[in-house]
């Protein structure tokens, strides 16, 4: 998108505002597709926890996409953007055996990773098939809070769990139709990837009745000029090999299956603010913007890194800034940035704000959240307004502390007689 595009959007919906470019999903997208095209049968479920606006998960359904969900409501909110129950695996941790069962009566995709949970579910409802998450205890993604394949992970079943797997399977006579793992985002090496792919088909071997093995993400993307990120051209040239191959020996035609999230939207969103004031003090320029951490939570919760950019005066003597938030706490968007000069009332543009953007903002400090534009066939169409007060107080009960009954009891305190009378 160019900068005259997100200036006016600026200028007809106010700031902070976050804004996704539908044309860069559909490339993401395709781009996926393609490096898989070699695998007879391919289906990506688009992870919604990573933005599950609806008009946004309309999008992806029109792209041929199923969705990864990992909550009732998630499910729900699938449903209610038009997906099949078909097309919707639920993928939860560690909810309830009652959440499963709901979301079961919905006719979802079950995936299960805990073992006592599987083996209540297969002695309730044997005739459902399930699919079962495994951890392949594999080292994978950017930091420890996004890697979820290791040994001390809380995802997935052990690999050392698998004979107790086969003997739950066993004893109910349920039916495993999918093995799946997911070992982190952010991956970088694609043979730390390949090497967990090993696990996993010499775990599917095990299971007669497997319909799908899905291989779950964590694909990374570029996050400045130079980064890197996943090849997922190379991947899918190595893995189609591979799982080409397990699916000969298996003696069927399975369904390959990824659970994207942050691939498909991150690099699509770009976050508006407005610079409120610069303050300076006898070791840093603070810019200061109309947003915080509860709207963009990545850089203080994960240390993550978004290119900041002054929309406002791009061809601007650059000079350096640590551009802040209005949240009355440390919220620390950038350090000692390079950015073109910034004056009060500048636009700054936050790139790479698609995945876990949105999705984890919160109404820290009584502020709003933001409103959200789809950029789509060149027009800016409004997908969620800007909170308003109302939207603070709903959901609220008041008490009335000066009811009839209340000063009654005011009165009566004071005019009961002390133990000295």
């Amino acid at each position: 998108m160019l900068n005259s595009q997100l200036l006016k959007i600026v200028e007809n919906f106010g700031s902070p505002v976050y804004v996704y470019d539908a044309e860069k999903i559909a490339f993401q997208y395709k781009r996926l597709t393609d490096a898989f095209k070699e695998v007879k049968h391919l289906k990506i479920n688009y992870a919604v926890k990573a933005l599950s606006n609806i008009s946004v998960l309309k999008y992806f359904h029109t792209l041929g996409a199923g969705i990864d969900t990992v909550s009732i409501q998630e499910v729900q909110l699938g449903l209610a953007a038009g997906f099949l129950p078909e097309q919707i695996i639920f993928t939860p941790n560690g909810v309830s055996l009652s959440e499963i069962e709901e979301a079961t009566k919905l006719g979802v995709q079950i995936n299960i990773d805990n073992l006592s949970i599987l083996e209540q579910f297969g002695t309730k409802h044997p005739n459902i098939p399930v699919c079962i998450r495994i951890n392949p205890h594999v080292m994978a993604g950017g930091n420890s809070n996004i890697s979820v394949g290791h040994i001390d992970s809380k995802f997935g079943i052990s690999i050392h769990q698998i004979p107790h797997l086969l003997r739950i399977v066993e004893n109910t006579k349920m039916t495993i139709n999918g093995i799946h793992m997911h070992t982190g985002s952010d991956i970088l090496d694609i043979d730390v990837f390949l090497y967990a792919s090993e696990i996993l088909f010499e775990t599917a071997k095990q299971f007669k009745n497997l319909e799908f093995i899905d291989f779950g993400s964590g694909f990374k993307v570029p996050y400045k000029i130079g980064d890197i990120e996943t090849n997922i051209e190379e991947l899918g040239k190595k893995l189609s090999e591979k799982f080409n191959s397990f699916c000969k020996e298996y003696g069927k035609d399975l369904t390959l299956a990824f659970e994207p999230g942050k691939f498909l939207v991150s690099e699509a969103g770009n976050f508006l603010t407005h610079v409120n004031a610069v303050k300076q003090t006898t070791s840093t320029v603070f810019a200061q913007v109309d947003s915080g951490f509860n709207h963009l939570i990545r850089p203080m919760l994960y240390g993550s890194h978004h290119d900041i950019i002054n929309i406002s005066n791009p061809q601007g003597r650059e000079r350096f800034y640590t551009v802040v938030g209005y949240i009355c706490e440390t919220d620390t968007f950038g350090n000692n940035r390079r950015i073109n000069e910034i004056n009060e009332g500048d636009v700054l543009c936050f790139k790479n704000a698609g995945a876990y953007c949105f999705s984890m903002a919160s109404n820290y400090n009584s502020r709003f959240r933001p409103a959200e534009i789809l950029w789509h066939n060149k027009k800016a169409h409004l997908i969620r307004q800007r909170e308003s007060f109302e939207d603070i107080l709903k959901n609220q009960i008041e008490i009335d502390f000066k009811s009839k009954k209340d000063k009654v009891l005011v009165c009566l305190l004071y005019t009961s007689p002390s133990p000295r009378d």
